[in-house]
């Protein structure tokens, strides 16, 4: 009789939990977890490892800092094709120098980078397009091995992305990028306010194993009447950066090539490796800029892959005394899989800059970067990550510039270990 009583007890308590439980669990969404980092020491000839031009020479071995991203996302309700997903992420950045590194006397710097709603199934006709709202990284296009966005225009902002058009999709965005500082008479209100309309057209293939994508931005400065009776720096025209890019599918890998035409605050993005960000700093209102991109990663044979970005560079009048600005950057990584996990990496970068002003004298920068690592990763893919690397470098300025050992040294080396993921 007590057994009975007991089991019938067991069975009602679990029959009324049962409910709550389901309807707890049902109104917990699922949190999607990414991210991305590295961290690790080094020495060189002139005490903590040395980074210098890693945009321009290649970032493997040429990196002095630890970074971290962490992303957060859950899709918080969805019904039919109605989805809406919230998104956030924040950064970390620091110099690995000590062991509680906090914003405390600048040991290291914490950013709200993402923070958004993208809402899918509202528009008629196209399930997949998004109707977006909020802070975040936007469409961003990237040379890894060289650490550099060329097209970046990120930030807060609005829009609608991937509309099916054609044989394509076309995005449509308008995203806040300020500038700050720019002049100091206008005291307590230096800070220009600049908008972005971000239009791209993605998708399109005109052959087999082709994929292109085109876009422009326009940068408008927005001062207010305050600044605008300073004029000077304040007195900055619009912008505009055209892209065009086609991708083929190449002997088991790719090759792509990028267009860019930029002017006024945005024609500096050509040579600086930059991605977008409006020069509020110099008097640009007649600097116009080019620059071709072409990079690719190709299996040679099935244990061996390289990775390359060649970028030329070419501006006109991005200060008030510089005539033109001439840049070229070619970087190679080449990786050779012993195992599965086992890696030889080499990597070898060099670059060219020659800034011409106007009084007829010129600025010349130029140097060379070697490095080869040990790397233990999670997979023979050449961007298999997790990624931990034992690394040498020889990093070398050919143009007498002296940048190591506080201003004596033309050249340096670095040896450490590094790791990098992302999930």
């Amino acid at each position: 009789m007590n057994t009975t009583l007991r089991a019938l007890s067991v069975a009602l308590a679990a029959a009324l939990i049962a409910p709550s439980a389901f309807a707890a669990t049902a109104a917990i969404p699922t949190i999607d977890f990414h991210g991305y980092m590295r961290a690790g020491v080094g020495v060189s000839g002139d005490g903590s490892e040395a980074e210098w031009q890693k945009n321009k020479l290649g970032r493997l071995g040429n990196e002095s800092d630890t970074y971290g991203e962490l992303e957060l996302g859950s899709e918080v309700y969805k019904k039919d094709d109605v989805s809406f997903y919230l998104d956030s992420m924040v950064s970390m950045v620091s110099d690995g120098s000590n062991d509680n590194e906090t914003t405390l006397n600048d040991d290291a710097q914490f950013g709200l980078r993402q923070l958004n709603l993208q809402i899918k199934g509202l528009i008629p006709g196209d399930p997949n397009a998004v109707i977006w709202g909020g802070k975040r990284y936007y469409q961003r296009h990237d040379l890894h091995i060289i650490d550099t966005k060329y097209w970046n225009i990120s930030g807060s902002g609005a829009g609608v992305e991937n509309y099916t058009l054609g044989p394509g999709a076309v995005s449509l965005a308008w995203i806040r990028g300020d500038a700050n500082d720019v002049d100091y008479r206008v005291d307590g209100d230096s800070n220009v306010n600049i908008n972005y309309i971000d239009l791209r057209y993605a998708g399109w293939k005109p052959w087999t194993g082709s994929w292109t994508e085109f876009g422009i931005d326009y940068a408008m400065p927005n001062t207010t009447k305050k600044q605008d009776s300073y004029g000077g720096l304040y007195d900055a025209d619009n912008g505009v950066m055209l892209t065009g890019e086609i991708s083929q599918d190449m002997l088991g890998g790719y090759n792509k090539t990028v267009l860019q035409y930029a002017n006024k605050g945005l024609a500096q993005n050509m040579v600086s490796q930059g991605g977008g960000w409006y020069d509020m700093w110099n008097y640009v209102n007649d600097a116009t800029g080019y620059r071709v991109i072409n990079t690719g990663l190709i299996p040679i044979t099935e244990k061996f892959s390289i990775n390359h970005v060649l970028t030329w560079g070419s501006a006109d009048d991005i200060t008030d005394y510089t005539d033109k600005t001439r840049m070229l950057s070619l970087v190679a990584r080449g990786q050779y899989q012993f195992t599965d996990y086992v890696r030889l990496i080499g990597e070898v970068g060099g670059f060219y800059q020659k800034d011409s002003y106007n009084n007829g004298t010129s600025y010349k920068q130029a140097g060379e970067k070697y490095t080869i690592a040990l790397g233990l990763a999670d997979g023979p893919d050449f961007m298999s990550r997790p990624e931990l690397r034992i690394f040498a470098s020889y990093l070398n300025d050919s143009e007498d510039g002296k940048p190591f050992e506080d201003q004596t040294a033309n050249n340096t080396w670095n040896f450490g270990v590094q790791v990098e993921a992302w999930w």
